[in-house]
């Protein structure tokens, strides 16, 4: 990789990162950061986007500093509590958005990480986050579903409530309040649990419309339209730029170009000034009490191995897309994206 890419990959502040602690690797033996180090994540899956992503990041992590890394699928309540216990720096937390917006939404459990927690640095963003329609719906597109409401007609999203598979109901709810006044109500939350769950209401036809992801639901889509089970995209949440960073070949039989329809600008979500777009982007969270100096050690070894370049390959064939911000900017970068959806989920309450 040139400099001038390591420059657009990384961003200046990675690499003065890097530069002004040294090599982490040379000074791993001798860095606060020791031993083993548990990484605790929000998920209590192990087949799921998040472990997946923690793995590839602690693995690396682990090679650069010669220390042992685990992760360890707890879910989100046992994380936060194993974090609070330990301010040494041997446990660690690797979670995404919904360690935000849980507490927007007043999930049970969730605090204001922005306050309770130092916020280390970005690593990925899954880009797959969805909505689709069973394959012979009359909605050929969001806009059609944003008129049909408008018009009054009913239409139901089965959604996991309380964060990631909420937030896009929640903009598209807005988007409708702004441009047909009054008649948001007509989309209606089907709450359920988990993507089996989701999927079951559109084949039982207790849904329109469900919130999944690229990575779940592509199968789906090759289906035949006369399939109970056959779906299609009519919504990713994420930013255009990227998924244009995406591998040429998408994910199973849908290319990059192919998911691209169905991103901003080819769809519009308002939000009265500008478009909704949610990256679902993972990140480091530390106990508060944390010695700084294992902040910096962390942020510059990652700002080495991904100027290396190695582990962004890694991530892309995983369907992710190579996200680094060290700590300082990410806690702003996040906060700042934590506040825009806070208005839209207080404008629909």
């Amino acid at each position: 990789m040139s400099m001038p890419s390591i420059y657009k990959t990384l961003g200046t502040s990675a690499l003065m990162a890097g530069m002004a602690f040294g090599s982490a690797a040379a000074l791993a033996a001798d860095g606060p950061l020791r031993g083993n180090v548990r990484v605790v994540i929000g998920s209590t899956s192990t087949g799921g986007d998040t472990y997946q992503n923690s793995s590839i990041v602690a693995d690396a992590l682990a090679e650069h500093l010669d220390i042992n890394m685990k992760v360890d699928a707890v879910g989100a309540s046992s994380a936060f509590r194993f974090l609070d216990r330990d301010p040494r720096g041997n446990t660690l937390m690797i979670f995404h958005d919904q360690s935000y917006l849980g507490y927007l939404y007043g999930v049970e459990g969730y605090e204001n990480i922005f306050e309770k927690y130092t916020i280390g640095p970005t690593v990925a963003i899954n880009p797959g986050n969805a909505y689709l329609v069973p394959k012979d719906s009359p909605y050929q597109t969001l806009d059609d579903v944003i008129e049909a409401v408008g018009n009054g007609e009913e239409v139901r999203v089965a959604i996991q409530p309380g964060g990631v598979s909420e937030i896009g109901f929640s903009a598209l709810k807005n988007a409708i309040a702004i441009e047909h006044p009054g008649m948001e109500e007509n989309l209606v939350a089907v709450n359920t649990g988990s993507q089996a769950d989701k999927n079951q209401q559109l084949f039982d036809d207790q849904a329109d419309l469900i919130n999944g992801t690229v990575q779940a639901n592509e199968q789906y889509t090759r289906l035949p339209e006369d399939d109970q089970k056959a779906m299609r995209f009519l919504w990713l949440t994420a930013r255009n730029s990227t998924i244009e960073q995406a591998p040429e070949d998408g994910l199973g039989q849908t290319t990059r170009e192919q998911l691209l329809q169905y991103v901003e600008p080819n769809v519009n979500v308002t939000m009265g000034d500008d478009n909704f777009t949610f990256d679902k982007e993972f990140f480091f969270l530390y106990n508060k009490d944390m010695d700084q100096a294992i902040v910096n050690q962390i942020d510059q070894a990652l700002a080495e191995i991904y100027a290396e370049g190695e582990i962004q390959e890694t991530q892309k064939n995983a369907f992710f897309i190579p996200n680094f911000k060290p700590s300082d900017e990410a806690a702003d970068y996040l906060e700042s994206k934590m506040s825009v959806y806070e208005d839209i989920i207080t404008n629909i309450q």
